[in-house]
């Protein structure tokens, strides 16, 4: 993948694949990925689903190179280290203290905006400078190496520990939204 283009399709054996590229649809990617509910092959039948525009086109010899493809995407062509690091974000729970921040890096109420690239997002998310939402991470990094958080920090956790506070992925949804989830990705039985 080329930084300087901004991707709409993922050439998977020899076909173009045309891919929802909208910052909506990876989010919604990485929402079902922390889903307690779904095993690994759900989170990649879920992924290949809401990624590509006609995962039936995909020949089944080529899934695998096509979910591989598909992370690529969503990680903009960056690798990790390889080694696990803690939880610290969640792209749902966090999605009130992220727009606002994004919105200041872009100008703009992207939520407003018809369509706006996952790449051109990330970017966004990676400039947040000083916000509620970089305090936030902050004390998250801090509690989750073991060490001590500053005077002001305390009370601020103390003061916002219910947003600060990463919830149990999944643990809040209700039988009948679970159930809901399972139709709409076609995962019942």
């Amino acid at each position: 993948m080329n930084a300087y283009d901004l991707p709409t399709s993922i050439r998977v054996g020899s076909v173009i694949c045309p891919i929802r590229s909208d910052f909506r649809a990876v989010l919604d990617i990485l929402t079902a990925q922390m889903d307690p509910e779904l095993d690994d092959e759900a989170k990649a039948f879920v992924l290949l689903r809401i990624l590509y525009e006609q995962p039936d086109q995909i020949p089944p010899d080529h899934l695998q190179e096509a979910y591989e493809k598909a992370v690529a995407f969503i990680d903009a062509g960056m690798k990790d280290n390889g080694k696990p690091s803690p939880r610290l974000m969640d792209w749902e729970q966090d999605a009130p203290l992220i727009i606002p921040a994004v919105n200041r890096v872009a100008g703009t109420e992207i939520r407003a905006l018809q369509y706006l690239h996952w790449w051109t997002f990330l970017g966004y998310y990676m400039e947040i400078g000083e916000s509620y939402f970089s305090s936030v991470l902050d004390i998250r990094i801090k509690k989750s190496k073991k060490k001590k958080l500053e005077k002001y920090e305390k009370e601020f956790y103390q003061e916002h520990r219910n947003v600060i506070d990463l919830k149990m992925p999944g643990s809040e949804r209700s039988e009948e939204e679970k159930e809901e989830l399972r139709k709409l990705f076609g995962l019942t039985k």
